[in-house]
């Protein structure tokens, strides 16, 4: 007999639907899969046996072939076990009756406590629904990776529904117009399609996720001095734009970067869902979560390789820059990275997407951060510190700026130099001010882009203009614009340069809520270009 459940399965952060088809012979016993089938897929059969027969099942000795269409694209993964084992119940009429709840019919660690769906007049269709799932031995039904990419891919394609394991019920849940249901074990999902028994239904409240999504660990108001670099990144997250931060150890680096995301706006519901495939894929959402709706912070250790880095691998996975995605990348002690590291960030910096090209494939991961990255002046860390002798010679300073790229750090909009805290700044008791005051003007400056790039795809922020763009939104008055030609040749800016100030200008005046980019604002722009001075 022949059976056919829908599945699905991802690639990239994007998912597509898989036909399952079973099919059941006489002959001598075999269980074959084919449709490419990789790695967990093979190993799934030995699972599936184990599975249904310990959920009180008949596992039927006969020639089983499983067919993924569409056969020509490779499958991975373990989600595709509960698909499998239905499918081999259904060709064998056990699906009747439902089965028996068995051992593992009981809802698992993790499970959802939201009320069951209503038990149907007749049982509901396996056509109408996608399933994923991977199972235990005893029949019990284990998340699996991309639940949220497989219902929005479900959704697109006009389904009823789709059953993921318990522990996915909230981030598939996400989806609205979309039936989702939770799982424990083989044994139940069989009752529903059997006898119409209910599963556990999803219920999430979007808007409720997004009360209070903001960091509270950490404030700005904590770190004393350094008005200079707040300003920076101020500027720098309210135009998404990269930061450079240069000083000598224990001036204060670490503790802005890790700051950094308290005062990012708060993130759009499509940022959230897109943020959320990317973890969902690689397996970072932790279990029962729902969206991500803090911007991530990542901070890879210099020792990472360019794979880790931007992703790939022998089955690409997302990398660091792809994680960050709609967050802040932060690289602490840039020049310690291997240079074949650090040169592979100018696709996603320029681009914000990173692809990834192999033999058989070839993905697109997202990758739109901001880079807020840290370093030391020279090698000691004490060139140009008035309290402390550098003991490094002109040309070691030389050899260890040389480290980073000039392509690389012109991709850097805001370079700003952190010095280091004097003891009557350390020991006042006057705190800063708070993150959520800066948030608020950082808010009202991207409500000022978003109005301004209305009608533009991929146009978010100051820091993603074209240089196309720049003439139509980048207005300077005529003291501004001589104020830009004397500052071009004494430092010798490159076009990408000249553009970084040109956009850093205009988040500046964003923040002052002006229209036209005002002298003040080229000033101050200019300012945050400190190795192209010292290069100059």
């Amino acid at each position: 007999m022949l059976a056919r459940v829908r599945a699905a399965a991802v690639l990239g952060i994007d998912a597509y639907l898989v036909d399952v088809e079973t099919d059941i012979a006489n002959g001598l016993p075999s269980f074959t899969t084919v449709g490419l089938p990789q790695g967990a897929v093979k190993e799934g059969r030995e699972r599936v046996g184990a599975a249904v027969a310990n959920s009180d099942f008949s596992f039927p000795l006969k020639r089983i072939t499983v067919n993924l269409a569409p056969a020509d694209v490779r499958k991975d993964g373990s989600a595709f076990d509960l698909p499998i084992a239905l499918g081999i119940l259904a060709a064998t009429e056990q699906l009747e009756g439902g089965g028996a709840v068995g051992r593992s019919g009981g809802l698992p660690d993790g499970g959802s406590n939201e009320p069951p769906t209503r038990r149907s007049a007749e049982p509901p269709s396996l056509a109408d629904y996608v399933v994923i799932g991977e199972l235990g031995l005893e029949g019990e039904v284990r998340p699996v990776r991309g639940a949220l990419p497989i219902a929005l891919a479900a959704k697109v394609d006009g389904l009823r529904g789709v059953i993921v394991p318990v522990q996915n019920l909230a981030e598939a849940g996400v989806v609205d117009g979309i039936e989702v249901l939770g799982a424990g074990s083989l044994a139940e999902v069989a009752a529903y399609f059997g006898t119409g028994r209910p599963l556990r239904r999803a219920a999430v409240d979007r808007r409720a996720l997004f009360r209070g999504a903001v960091r509270e660990d950490v404030d700005l108001a904590e770190i004393r001095g350094q008005e200079h670099a707040k300003r920076a990144l101020e500027v720098g997250a309210a135009g998404a734009h990269n930061v450079l931060m240069i000083g000598p150890p224990g001036s204060g680096k670490t503790m802005l970067a890790r700051r950094l995301p308290t005062i990012l706006p708060e993130m759009t519901l499509e940022e959230s869902l897109e943020t959320t495939k990317i973890h969902s894929v690689a397996g970072m959402l932790p279990p029962g979560a729902s969206l991500v709706t803090v911007r991530p912070f990542r901070a890879p250790h210099h020792t990472i390789s360019d794979a880790g880095l931007i992703g790939g691998g022998s089955h690409p996975r997302p990398g660091e820059v792809s994680l960050a995605h709609g967050g802040v990348l932060f690289l602490d002690e840039l020049p310690e990275f291997r240079k074949n590291v650090l040169e592979v960030l100018r696709q996603p910096l320029e681009d914000g997407f990173v692809t990834i090209s192999r033999a058989v494939t070839s993905l697109c991961y997202p990758a739109r951060f901001m880079l807020a990255a840290a370093m030391n002046p020279c090698k000691c860390g004490f060139w140009g510190d008035p309290g402390r002798p550098c003991v490094c010679g002109p040309l070691e300073v030389e050899r260890y700026l040389s480290r980073i790229s000039g392509p690389l750090l012109d991709r850097i909009d805001i370079h700003v130099e952190v010095p280091a805290v004097p003891h009557k700044e350390l020991s006042c008791e006057r705190s800063g001010e708070p993150s959520a005051e800066v948030r608020e003007r950082v808010n009202q400056a991207r409500h000022r882009q978003l109005e301004r790039f209305a009608g533009q795809p991929g146009l978010f922020a100051n820091a993603h203009m074209a240089p196309k763009d720049l003439k139509r939104f980048c207005r300077v008055s005529q003291q501004a614009d001589a104020l830009l030609k004397t500052a071009i040749s004494r430092l010798k800016l490159s076009a990408r340069a000249y553009h970084r100030v040109l956009k850093i200008a205009r988040t500046i005046a964003d923040l002052a809520g002006s229209a036209a980019i005002e002298p003040v604002h080229v000033s101050e722009a200019v300012q945050y270009r400190s190795l192209d001075r010292s290069v100059g």
